[in-house]
């Protein structure tokens, strides 16, 4: 029972699909990829007569980046739009008004195709440079990439929004499904990310975020591993900052497992309660996308290439029922437990630019997470430090500062290094000195080592001589442009500087001490007497009657966190009641508090849509609808009834009912089906 469903892809098939969910009382949406798709029509040249196999992206091998046989991904030229455009525009007859263009995004390996070639030269208005002879050829050709698709999500949307308002009189929306930055950073793609917000004809995003992302490697403390909650805290943080200070719309995707099928069951659920907690401890966001492509989800069988393949377990498709049905409700006041300290980390679209180095560099084999790497550690040693005790690391889109006035009052705390990024523009220092002055409490992160400081940038060109960003930041903040380690009054604010590399912070435990003592130092320097570190191991935020809680592993402690309280558990599939709860590292809960209901009778969880609910003095009734082959799973705040009754098709059809009378809760039970079952539940007048 979702609000919309999308139709995938832009086939011939496309306008009869949309017909069929339509016919079925969907509300029905279109998403296709605009990186890669079943394009052979304009490949081959049946589109225009012209081949087109030169726009696919290409290595400095010679070897094209596939998605499959004969689906490369796309270097997106201003012909490849239109094609786009006159493809999807079957959708917009058939009545679809909102598109999603899924993941614009290019390699940062390819570069070397003769459609980038034509793009780069039009571009910059000089001859193409391969990306490997330099860093200032690697770091322009990544920033065209990002160009390039912002150019185009811009064509296709501006035409489109045009032909269904001229010919139908029907406004359109688009929304790009795309990666967080983070993640496009650690597997070496370039995105517009932040670029789209300057678009118009762009009205919201969806967070591509799930295990096949968060499940990717970082080191801390020198132990490179999973970290499927931490890493998911700060994709979901960094997405966020899209939509902040604006009217668009966000989606946070919930995948119940991922896009490899060679896992366990019990990973893809334990991994996917960690990727849920962490999205639900971002507030601001309460619209998710809960569940791409259900049929390998409902119908595959895994792992897939184990003889011991089997189909989803019954209690954990109940428990997606009942958190899918949680994720409704979450539009809801919030406070934090144990504190709201909060700590920004500066990231920005250049983040994608450096990701491959030259030939010319050479990586230090002492520690090789310096260069060319998958783990991002340059941003990961900053982050993970402070996120392990308990701080709300929050990635801060560094590029927004410009779009937005005041876009950094928020925060307090702010870290930045240039070692993994640049900044576009010199007014942003102004911005950020001003920030300083006005109280805020500046740590910065960097040895100058970076050889991307040596790009075509403002801060070595038209009579600037700065060796990197950084110095031209202390000079802003009227420190000189090289500072000793230390901490350094600014105004009501704090400037503290560390002189290292910050992936450096990752690998070397010792370091990461030192890194945390001066954030704590610096903060308590500051003149907000309520800005201290406090360390604690979890995270714990109420969103109205909703308790969300994670307890992290490595953190400062392995004490359990204990909250008194009865709760309802919607993470257990029989939404078992809890009096109190304990959660120990590693472990992480959504739960509903039944002191926060005020009715005596309502639903607290739900493991099915509930709809048509109405209550009187001696019976309540609703519908409840749920997925073929599947258990439901209700739990209402309640007197103790006297009967319950249940039909399905006009015919009585077994429920379980239990009351439990310490909660003064009753639990239902029952086969789901699309239909609905119809409950009677009579209670004593």
């Amino acid at each position: 029972q979702p609000d919309f469903v999308m139709v995938y892809g832009i086939d011939d098939q496309m306008p009869e699909r949309i017909r069929e969910y339509k016919r079925r009382g969907f509300i029905v949406q279109l998403m296709t990829g605009v990186a890669w798709g079943e394009y052979q029509d304009y490949l081959y040249g049946k589109f225009d007569g012209r081949n087109h196999w030169d726009e696919a992206q290409v290595r400095r091998d010679g070897t094209q980046v596939l998605h499959g046989p004969d689906v490369p991904y796309m270097v997106p030229t201003i012909a490849f739009t239109e094609y786009l455009t006159q493809k999807i525009k079957p959708a917009v007859d058939a009545g679809v008004d909102t598109i999603h263009l899924e993941e614009p995004e290019l390699w940062v390996q390819s570069g070397y195709s003769e459609a980038f070639k034509r793009e780069y030269l039009l571009y910059y208005r000089e001859p193409w440079q391969p990306p490997h002879s330099s860093v200032d050829a690697q770091y322009r050709a990544s920033k065209l990439k990002c160009y390039l698709y912002a150019r185009a999500l811009d064509r296709i949307c501006s035409a489109l929004k045009e032909y269904a308002l001229v010919k139908y009189g029907r406004r359109l929306r688009f929304i790009v499904p795309t990666h967080s930055l983070l993640s496009y950073a650690q597997i070496h793609m370039c995105s517009p990310e932040s670029a789209l917000m300057d678009l118009n004809s762009m009205d919201g995003y969806i967070a591509q975020i799930w295990t096949g992302t968060s499940r990717q490697a970082n080191v801390y403390r020198g132990k490179r591993q999973e970290r499927v909650f931490e890493m998911g805290f700060l994709e979901y943080g960094i997405m966020q900052e899209l939509v902040r200070g604006t009217n668009r719309v966000m989606w946070f995707l919930q995948d119940p497992i991922e896009d490899n099928p060679n896992y366990t069951w019990e990973y893809y659920q334990q991994a996917y309660l960690q990727g849920l907690t962490s999205a639900l401890l971002h507030p601001h966001i309460s619209q998710y996308e809960i569940c791409p492509w259900p049929s390998r989800v409902l119908l595959g069988k895994y792992p897939r290439r184990s003889p011991e393949a089997k189909p989803i377990p019954g209690s954990y498709a109940t428990t997606l029922l009942s958190t899918t049905q949680a994720l409704r409700d979450m539009d809801q006041p919030y406070e934090w437990i144990g504190g709201d300290a909060g700590i920004g980390i500066l990231v920005a679209d250049s983040c994608m630019y450096q990701r491959m180095y030259p030939d010319a560099y050479t990586i230090p084999q002492e520690n090789r997470e310096r260069g060319y790497e998958p783990e991002f550690s340059s941003f990961f040693g900053l982050a993970l430090p402070p996120l392990k005790q308990g701080l709300r690391v929050l990635p801060v889109q560094l590029d927004n500062v410009r779009r937005f006035a005041g876009y950094l009052n928020p925060y307090q705390v702010l870290i930045l290094s240039y070692e993994y990024m640049k900044p576009e523009q010199n007014d942003l220092h102004s911005a950020l000195s001003l920030w300083v002055r006005g109280g805020g409490v500046l740590i910065v992160v960097g040895d100058g080592s970076d050889p991307f400081h040596a790009v075509r940038g403002w801060w070595n060109s038209d009579g600037n001589d700065y060796a990197s960003p950084t110095q031209h930041l202390l000079e802003v903040l009227e420190l000189g442009r090289e500072l000793e380690d230390g901490r350094y009054p600014c105004g009501k604010g704090v400037v503290a500087m560390l002189n290292r590399h910050p992936s450096e912070i990752a690998y070397l435990p010792e370091l990461a001490d030192q890194y945390l003592a001066l954030i704590r130092q610096a903060m308590a320097q500051s003149h907000n007497e309520s800005l201290r570190l406090r360390p604690k191991n979890y995270f714990a935020l109420r969103r109205g009657p909703y308790l969300i809680a994670q307890v992290m592993e490595d953190s400062v402690s392995p004490e359990p966190l204990e909250i008194p309280g009865r709760f309802v558990n919607l993470y257990d599939h029989r939404l078992r009641v809890l009096n109190g709860i304990s959660l120990k590292p590693g472990e992480n809960i959504l739960a509903a508090d039944l002191a926060r209901y005020p009715d005596e009778i309502c639903l607290v969880g739900s493991a099915g849509r509930v709809e048509d609910f109405a209550c009187g003095k001696e019976r309540y009734t609703f519908t409840v609808r749920g997925t073929l082959g599947t258990r439901v799973a209700l739990r209402f705040l309640s007197p103790r009834p006297t009967r319950v009754c249940a039909t399905a098709g006009g015919v009585a059809c077994s429920m379980l009912s239990q009351y439990d009378a310490e909660s003064k809760t009753l639990y239902l039970e029952a086969d789901g089906t699309p239909d609905g079952v119809n409950v009677c539940v009579e209670i004593a007048p």
